[in-house]
């Protein structure tokens, strides 16, 4: 077993109060409040030996490189943000999926990913300072 480093520790701490799968860069810009000379070869380096621990777990969408949460997490399914490209949890299940399978197939797991837009990038930013008249009128002069 390898030994508990403050890199590590600090890998770990993220991953797991983020509440959601991170990529590397963003595991790294977060850890580096902790340990501000962590660099990305250190992040996979760790990542690796977290997995190989059973610590976390990799989150893998079409596409898209790897993203890593804690292996805490019980069943649940993804949603990715098509505009930011954040990844966050659903602790949501359909259920039993075996009646989409085709005639004598057997479903022994499922993985579902959701797509959209995330609550910070659905909601319409305010322009900056410079208020619209409502439709219909003119702005004061």
């Amino acid at each position: 077993m390898e030994r508990s480093t403050r890199q590590r520790t600090a890998l770990r701490a993220v991953i797991d109060a983020a509440g959601r799968p991170l990529s590397p860069q963003e595991v790294l810009e977060a850890a580096q409040l902790e340990v501000p000379a962590l660099s990305l070869a250190t992040v996979y380096r760790n990542i690796k030996a977290l997995l190989d621990a059973g610590e976390i777990s990799a989150v893998s969408l079409p596409g898209n490189s790897p993203r890593y949460e804690s292996a805490r997490h019980e069943h649940h399914h993804h949603f990715q943000c098509t505009q930011c490209m954040r990844v966050f949890d659903v602790h949501a299940c359909p259920g039993d999926l075996s009646g989409l399978a085709p005639a004598g197939f057997q479903v022994e797991r499922h993985e579902l990913t959701l797509y959209g837009r995330c609550s910070d990038c659905a909601t319409p930013k305010k322009a900056s300072g410079k208020s619209k008249a409502p439709a219909g009128r003119r702005a004061p002069t």
